[in-house]
């Protein structure tokens, strides 16, 4: 028995002796960790929902304006831009897309909602979608759109009237449209859900637009081609009013608005900061409270001949014990947040393991850093306080 209570860590014996101590501060690692976790999902839902669009287009490079910044304020440009790189032997197909915002007037409540709305070619396969590809031949009757059941639920409960009835009629400013399918792209922070409609219907929704000016431009090579050389010989050919970058690259230019174009991703910095900070001063508090209520006994062991060393490994090694604690909880807990969240926002937010293994080793530096300062009080044990 004796040899057993040996082999127990003297850091967990020093934290697991005062329980409601512990469990106090393993409730307030647990808490900053939970804020970090939820700043840091609200981000990437931020960035995932913003990419997703760019990843539903069938297209190997895209061109746009340069001055491009995201999807929802896009500047429009020359679709002749888009025709010229049908030179290059490698290109297969091009097709123009027009994107602008639109009013959709919910059916039932008669409230308008700002909802994002795309142009294309009915007979170009402009979407990687299988509900698009599969229904994108009703869009050649003009005033039909496919509807994002994805969206929030304030647009009306479309997707279930038209799985009823087989179509909706509504308004997209103020002109009258069928929606006669659906597909699933989903809400983010720039639109909180999408219509996919003919290039002509695009025209008639938006009497001021002409059809040589597009948003973007799809551009779809042969099997094989070198995605990157075929871009750079295509640049060269191009005047410098638009760019040419593949579909993923164009989702990096959508992140990078969104982290610095706009406070939304600094505010979500401070936010993780603030939890990081949180955890340092609680973590130090339980630790420097340890210390000070042990400290006769430290000093008993460096009498005994227990060097500084020592005494610092047990005391990072308690830190640790905090940090490991503390992130099971929030972990679980995030998980039951981010599912509300989803439910409540329709947000691509979830748990995943790069998110989880960052945290964790966000834990582990706060709790180190808070142990680290703790030390300075743990060197104050003299020898010579003990008699």
């Amino acid at each position: 028995m004796l040899k057993r209570f040996r082999k127990i860590p003297l850091a967990w014996l020093q934290l697991s002796r005062q329980k409601t101590r512990f469990l106090i501060a393993i409730a307030g690692i647990a808490f900053a960790d939970l804020l970090i976790f939820i700043q840091m999902g609200f981000e990437g839902a931020l960035y995932d929902s913003a990419k997703i669009p760019y990843r539903n287009l069938n297209a190997d490079l895209l061109i746009a304006n340069t001055q491009f910044q995201t999807l929802f304020a896009v500047r429009s440009s020359p679709r002749d831009r888009l025709y010229q790189t049908r030179s290059h032997p490698a290109v297969t197909a091009v097709t123009p897309i027009y994107i602008s915002s639109g009013q959709w007037q919910n059916p039932d409540t008669k409230q308008s909602r700002t909802i994002l709305i795309w142009g294309a070619d009915p007979s170009a396969q402009a979407f990687s979608l299988p509900d698009v590809q599969r229904n994108q031949s009703q869009l050649q009757q003009l005033g039909t759109v496919l509807f994002d059941r994805a969206g929030r639920p304030e647009y009306g409960d479309i997707a279930a009237q038209i799985e009823k009835n087989g179509f909706v009629n509504a308004q997209l400013n103020q002109f009258l449209i069928k929606a006669t399918n659906t597909f699933a792209i989903g809400s983010s922070f720039a639109a909180d859900g999408n219509v996919i409609v003919s290039d002509s219907t695009f025209m008639q929704l938006h009497p001021d637009r002409t059809p040589d000016k597009m948003e973007a431009g799809l551009i779809r090579l042969k099997p094989g081609s070198d995605v990157q050389s075929v871009k750079a010989e295509i640049a060269k050919t191009l005047p410098n009013d638009v760019k040419i970058l593949t579909p993923e690259e164009w989702a990096g230019i959508e992140e990078a608005y969104w982290a610095g174009g706009t406070g939304i991703g600094f505010i979500f910095t401070i936010g993780v900061s603030m939890g990081f900070i949180v955890g340092i001063v609680i973590v130090y508090q339980i630790l420097h409270s340890d210390v000070s209520d042990h400290l006769p006994e430290y000093a008993t062991l460096k009498a005994m001949g227990y060097t500084n060393g020592y005494l610092m490994s047990v005391l990072i090694q308690e830190a640790l014990i905090l940090a490991c604690c503390g992130f099971i909880p929030s972990f679980l807990l995030a998980n039951v947040l981010y599912q509300i969240t989803y439910s409540a926002t329709l947000l691509p937010i979830a748990m995943n393991t790069g998110r989880a293994v960052t945290v964790f080793t966000l834990t582990i530096i706060m709790c180190t850093i808070s142990g680290t300062i703790a030390l300075q009080k743990l060197q104050q044990a003299d020898p010579a306080d003990v008699f």
